[in-house]
């Protein structure tokens, strides 16, 4: 098992400020882990995290990946993340490049068709309209887990500019609940912009069902595998 990135420079002030790795987080971990071999043969030059809180998953991909020469990039509207990510990257010894902004719009021109590995795991908690503009605007935690209608207001943003940032060989790593239409999800970016998606890891979490989706221009093999519960417990 990869061992999960060093978090312990974190002070109880920044888990305030910041999304705290959850269940959410681990599923991610795990999805990745799972997808190592195929992720190393592809050598990825250009590695995007929308929404990086702590940088945990970044730094993860980043000990999948080890010595390469991949650029890290994390965005985050929370200026208080993209400090905590640049330590974490600093703590693990992997060189993420955090940027404050919201999603990835600023970086479209210059990152187009060019994104080789692309994360996000959004706010999702279904909450009304007003409070997910309220989150996305005060730029605080709260624009980490307020997800607006059906928890999706936030995520289908970004998923209008997926196809414009993947590489030809790019994958799309989305979190989503089983609330959120997976299906209408997977039939809109399929229809819409040509991207197959499959699946590849899920776990219920409490009250919540989790899955990971894996979004490519071509379909890619893969067996849906129960996530390990160890990562959970370190």
């Amino acid at each position: 098992m990869i061992p999960t990135p060093d978090l312990s420079h974190l002070t109880r002030h920044d888990l305030e400020q910041v999304y705290d790795p959850a269940e959410d987080t681990f599923l991610l971990l795990d999805a990745l882990e799972q997808e190592a071999e195929a992720l190393r043969m592809e050598r990825p030059l250009i590695c995007l995290e929308v929404g990086s809180g702590s940088g945990c998953v970044s730094a993860f991909l980043g000990k999948i990946l080890g010595q390469s020469s991949s650029l890290y990039l994390c965005t985050d509207i929370n200026r208080h993340a993209t400090r905590c990510t640049l330590a974490t990257g600093k703590q693990n010894r992997i060189p993420l490049d955090p940027v404050t902004c919201s999603l990835a719009r600023p970086l479209l021109s210059r990152l187009h068709h060019a994104v080789d590995v692309l994360l996000f795991n959004p706010p999702y908690v279904p909450t009304d309209t007003d409070e997910a503009s309220d989150a996305q605007n005060s730029t605080d935690i709260t624009g980490s887990w307020a997800g607006g209608t059906d928890g999706m207001e936030i995520t289908n943003r970004l998923l209008q500019d997926v196809e414009c940032l993947l590489s030809p060989r790019g994958r799309f790593y989305l979190v989503a609940l089983k609330q959120n239409n997976v299906t209408s999800i997977q039939s809109r970016m399929l229809e819409g912009f040509g991207l197959t998606s499959q699946i590849i890891i899920e776990r219920r979490a409490g009250r919540e069902f989790l899955l990971i989706i894996r979004f490519t221009r071509t379909a890619l093999g893969s067996t849906l595998i129960p996530a390990p519960e160890a990562r959970l417990n370190s």
